[in-house]
């Protein structure tokens, strides 16, 4: 007998907000399929607040506050089973970061949970990477927000190393990495990296999947160092303008997707890979798995 159930992922981050619902359909004891039912996205940009004022301005709570109204009653039209909120590292460094969790959960109902980089990088590990990973390479899996970036490294199907910088593409439009941070994130790659031939990337994050669709790159293929390095140049030889109309990009990806291709080639440059894939994956979707993971333990007992 096949049964149906949906279940929300919200993700606060520093760029945008976004609600997941996804669907997860059951049939017997074969495995899972789970698919994206509804993806709605706000580009808020929480972090041009809080990266330079330490603090979400009142406009943007009140945007915030009315966002997690939508989600809610879309979710409730969805008939989710349940859902998670998870704020990342905007809401983090926010001084009135709890204090927003309380208005929230007040006028919406919607408890958010401010996670930590290494809680963050363990839910997005919860995605489904065997398929990649289960090779015998090395990957390095990099997912690329506006506030920071989580690394994950693995060898041969199992991962070895995880770590969260505050590396984002917010930050870097702000001016607000040093050459420090740039040179800690090197010296990581490099050392964990270090004897793994065959090297992969794997890339997740709005500004790669936009990369991707517009490559014309056949799905389940990866773009080429050469390739992403060709796009940067592009992207640099365009103002922020031209890249608006003459790539017919969003607004508010027009600006952030300079330094996050400047993340993932500087990941490749120092991981020594070739190619990057793009799975379409990210912390909305782990959330998504952990929920179905909790649901099914609950019943289990």
């Amino acid at each position: 007998m096949i049964t149906i159930e949906k279940f929300g992922a919200i993700d606060i981050g520093s760029n945008a907000v976004r609600l997941l619902v996804g669907s997860v359909t059951s049939l017997n004891n074969q495995n899972p399929r789970f698919k994206k039912t509804s993806l709605v996205r706000v580009p808020i940009r929480l972090g041009s607040d809080v990266f330079l004022k330490n603090e979400v301005s009142e406009e943007n709570t009140k945007r915030l506050i009315d966002a997690m109204q939508s989600f809610k009653l879309l979710m409730d039209n969805h008939k989710v089973h349940s859902y998670r909120a998870c704020a990342t590292s905007a809401m983090r460094g926010a001084k009135n970061g709890k204090a927003i969790v309380n208005r929230v959960l007040k006028e919406t109902g919607i408890q958010i949970d401010i996670i930590d980089g290494n809680d963050e990088a363990a839910i997005i590990s919860m995605t489904d990477l065997t398929e990649l990973t289960n090779q015998e390479s090395s990957f390095l899996y990099v997912d690329v927000g506006g506030g920071s970036t989580e690394f994950s490294v693995y060898h041969h199907g199992k991962k070895v190393a995880s770590k969260s910088f505050n590396l984002g593409t917010v930050r870097l439009l702000n001016n607000l990495i040093t050459n420090d941070l740039w040179n800690e994130v090197e010296n990581w790659i490099k050392e964990k990296m270090n004897g793994f031939e065959e090297i992969s990337l794997i890339g997740s994050g709005g500004n790669i999947n936009n990369i991707f669709k517009n490559s014309g790159v056949a799905k389940n293929e990866p773009l080429t160092y050469m390739y992403l390095a060709s796009y940067y140049q592009l992207l640099q030889s365009l103002t922020y303008e031209e890249r608006i109309w003459e790539l017919n990009m969003n607004h508010d990806r027009a600006d952030v997707i300079v330094p996050a291709t400047k993340i993932f080639l500087s990941a490749m440059k120092w991981s020594n890979a070739q190619n990057i894939y793009v799975p379409k994956i990210g912390l909305a979707d782990g959330i998504i798995k952990s929920l179905y993971s909790e649901k099914v333990k609950k019943e289990g007992l």
